[in-house]
């Protein structure tokens, strides 16, 4: 399951509160020694065997957050143990998954720091073979540094943390993009796409291109709130170098949040939704107006997954409150409320995508997990709803000021890892029989948790893609 966040949603992080240290348990791994190929190449069909010496059959780690302090504790899901304990630099920093899950991404905008955390489980494609490799956990001597990072968004095998800057002390804003490999080789010399001027945007890495937002000079912007950009470029990477190959501007007002999928990239905006489709690398615009079924809503936040053609559009209050979710099709380029049935005054606090991304899974301060299934009806996906499971009921009515349920999705299987602040444990939800159990019972308040491990390969049907 896809946690973008991004899902390239950002609502998949999570916030470390709090300062402190905290004692440091190791529990050392040994590196897993690979054996020798020594097949006997002999024209027969070893795949099976020649893939099985290379494969790690793992459910991954779980870096859990302790809402006390700055400290991430690692949990290897294989038998639940503790490997290690580590801390983050700063307090209140958020935490959420690299592109191909070996890491965590500790990110502090108020500092302007983004660290690594190793998970210690990954797979490198050596073109003969994937190979698989297993290592206990440690802090990353890789850092990304800059003026305010603000939204982490990852796709298909890259992340980009774009940088708000600061007008106060003329900071322009950028954007730089890693991947898991150049992240391990502690690469000096990151991607980077800079500005002129500082703005609250976002970008989606795709490939060799990277689709960001453009802020116009102030007096040209269609934004009611000229930090929200208006525009959007499409820039390749060519020659070491970020280069502006397509713009849209002034096709989306006040621009907040943003998702793709195999066939579009998807911008919210106050009067509706951009869409940029793609065909062969040159994108065309179209444009979705809201619906009256938003009321005074905007859409902004946005969620997408490579195997669903049909994006999520989350409009809700500034500050939370109840959030209507909308069907946005790019195919059609049409809007739909979606009833996701929630329970009597329930808000959603946590949205992600199950690990092949057929389900759409949202989390609410009631304690229940609803899902929702894709269907196609005249040649269109929408999303519509297919099962309720009580997760945490039972501890919803004590949930203190400040706290807050929230869930991580398992990459290795169709399961969720609800985050239950007043027990004080993990919560193991199985999409597929829709069971839940107490994974862990902690001796410290969790804030959140992330998975980590390698990434279980999907194959969809036709319409999928």
């Amino acid at each position: 399951m896809k946690n973008r966040l991004v899902l390239s949603a950002i609502a998949s992080a999570l916030l470390l509160a709090g300062c402190g240290d905290a004692e440091t348990n190791i529990v050392e791994l040994d590196p897993i020694e690979v054996p020798e190929d020594d097949h006997d190449h002999d024209g027969h069909d070893h795949d099976d065997d020649h893939d099985s010496d290379y494969d790690i059959e793992s459910e991954g780690r779980l870096v859990v957050a302790d809402a006390a302090s700055n400290t991430l504790t690692v949990f290897d899901l294989d038998d639940n143990s503790v490997l290690d304990t580590f801390s983050a630099t700063f307090d209140g920093s958020s935490v959420s998954a690299s592109a191909d899950y070996r890491f965590a991404v500790i990110n502090s905008r108020a500092n302007g720091l983004t660290e690594f955390l190793d998970g210690g489980l990954w797979r490198e494609d050596h073109v003969e073979h994937l190979h698989d490799y297993e290592e206990a956990p440690s802090l990353s001597g890789f850092t990304l540094e800059g003026s305010q990072p603000t939204h982490v968004v990852t796709h298909d095998g890259q992340l980009a943390v774009f940088y708000d800057g600061n007008a106060d002390t003329s900071m322009p804003a950028a954007v730089k993009v890693v991947t898991d490999t150049q992240i391990a080789s502690e690469i000096t010399a990151v991607p980077t796409l800079e500005f002129t001027v500082n703005m609250h945007g976002v970008a989606e890495p795709r490939g060799d291109m990277l689709i960001s937002t453009v802020r116009r000079d102030d007096a040209e912007s269609r934004s009611a709130n000229p930090i929200l950009p208006d525009s959007v470029a499409v820039y390749h990477w060519h020659d070491g170098e970020y280069e502006e190959e397509q713009r849209f501007d002034g096709e989306c007002a006040d621009l907040h949040g943003a998702a793709q999928n195999e066939i579009a990239v998807a911008f919210g905006c106050s009067d509706g939704v951009l869409i940029l489709n793609e065909n062969d690398e040159v994108f065309t615009s179209a444009f979705i107006d809201n619906i009256d079924g938003l009321g005074d809503l905007r859409i902004g936040t946005m969620y997408g997954h490579e195997h669903a053609e049909a994006f999520i559009g989350i409009a809700s209050q500034h500050g939370g409150g109840s959030a209507i979710l909308a069907n946005v099709s790019p195919v059609t380029s049409t809007m739909s409320v979606i009833d996701w049935q929630p329970e009597t005054d329930a808000h959603a606090v946590s949205y992600g995508f199950s690990m092949g991304g057929e389900l759409f899974v949202i989390l609410d301060d009631k304690g229940f997990v609803t899902l929702l299934e894709a269907h196609e009806e005249d040649g269109d996906t929408h999303w519509e709803f297919s099962h309720k499971i009580d997760v945490a009921s039972a501890s919803a009515a004590n949930l203190a000021e400040g706290q807050s349920f929230s869930m991580a999705a398992s990459q290795h299987e169709e399961a969720l890892f609800v985050v239950d602040p007043v027990a004080q444990a993990i919560l193991a939800v199985d999409l597929e029989t829709e069971t839940t159990e107490t994974l862990l019972e902690l001796d410290f308040e969790p804030a959140g948790a992330v998975w980590l491990g390698i990434a279980e390969e999907h194959e969809h049907d036709d319409h999928d893609h």
